[in-house]
Formats: structure tokens, sequence, C-alpha cells
């Protein structure tokens, strides 16, 4: 089960999504490019899922949270 997705800044030059379960491991048939796997995610996610856009930060790149409608 997704518990939480994270899009990474365009920075990185991979447009790349990655979702994760309880454990923190990735989700393979939920991960991948932004615009492949978008409407999927949205469509399964359960309520309570926690959606973060990866920012260039002081430590390197750092999880912002965001609403699922702005993600």
């Amino acid at each position: 089960m997704i518990k939480e997705v994270l899009r990474y800044p365009p920075e990185c030059g991979l447009s790349h999504v990655a979702a994760l379960d309880e454990n923190g491991d990735e989700i393979p048939a939920f991960t991948g490019k932004y615009q492949e796997v978008r409407v999927k995610i949205l469509a399964r996610a359960p309520k309570g899922v926690k959606f973060f856009h990866s920012i260039w930060g002081l430590k390197g790149l750092e999880k912002q949270e965001v609403s699922r409608k702005e993600w």
C-alpha cells in the first residue's frame, strides 16, 4: 500500500516519482516518470497518503510536504 509519494525536482533531469510503502521501499508499479504514473497514483492512493516535492536545501535534497492537489 502506498504511504508516501515523492516527486523529484526538474533540476535532477528526471521528472521522476517514487512511491513508497510503509517500510520505505519503492513500489515499482507506481514509480517512474511523473507524466506516466501521476494518474495511476492519484486514482489508487488511499486517503492519508503523504505527497512530497523534493527540493534542494542546505543539506542537499530535502522533502517538502504538499497537498495532494498541489502535487
